[in-house]
């Protein structure tokens, strides 16, 4: 799909502020409200806007502690990998998981209450499953920067 100016600009005031009205959006680019409308039906069906979501204060929700963990399997079968992103999805606590290239299999983040939150995740939930070899943390001590605004 090709994105004109008009489709940039309406994903930027969303990805701002997904709680503009059809006519706040429409003022902003300059158009009509049905044009608006449509164009906006379009990059929902195609796919470009996934969703709308609420993004919450994890400090107000007492969610203090963010971890990153390398994790690493002990075998690189495909089942194993399986049977990981099977458990992972299951665990709340675990807010991103990425395969990456490199000295370890996974990057998970992880967002609890607090260090005994985490020891109780890591050692009832993570260390027990099966296919994990090797676990390496990384405790956040400040957050400088966190967007769910990608670039257009």
């Amino acid at each position: 799909m090709n994105l004109d100016a008009t489709d940039l600009h309406i994903l930027r005031l969303l990805q701002e502020n997904a709680q503009l009205t059809l006519k706040d959006i429409s003022k902003q680019i300059n158009l009509s409200m049905t044009p608006t409308h449509d164009r906006i039906k379009r990059l929902e069906q195609e796919g470009i806007i996934e969703k709308y979501v609420t993004l919450l204060n994890k400090k107000k929700l007492g969610r203090h502690l963010i971890v990153y963990c390398n994790v690493t399997l002990d075998k690189q079968q495909k089942n194993h990998f399986s049977e990981f992103e099977a458990a992972i999805n299951a665990f709340p606590e675990v807010i991103e998981c990425n395969v990456v290239s490199g000295n370890f299999d996974y990057l998970i983040k992880v967002i609890v209450r607090d260090m005994e939150a985490y020891n109780e995740f890591y050692q009832t939930k993570l260390a027990d499953l099966q296919s994990v070899a090797h676990i390496n943390s990384s405790f956040v001590m400040s957050e400088i920067k966190n967007s769910t605004i990608i670039p257009l």
